[in-house]
């Protein structure tokens, strides 16, 4: 059963405010996705915390 969590960050790339869904059922997870404004490609990095807190990075594509 997928556990989908809407998580709130800036863009690495343009700073602006985004909303991505996270399935939070998946303990460790990367994936590439555009950025809504600049379109740029955020690498994003999601795990879970020894206390089951989500832990989400976001990275340009070449770091």
């Amino acid at each position: 059963m997928q556990n989908l969590v809407e998580h709130k960050l800036n863009c690495p790339y343009c700073g602006e405010p985004i909303a991505i869904l996270v399935d939070g059922s998946i303990a460790q997870q990367e994936y590439i996705e555009d950025c809504q404004v600049c379109c740029r490609p955020i690498v994003f990095k999601i795990s879970i915390s020894a206390d089951d807190e989500l832990i989400i990075e976001a990275f340009h594509e070449n770091e």
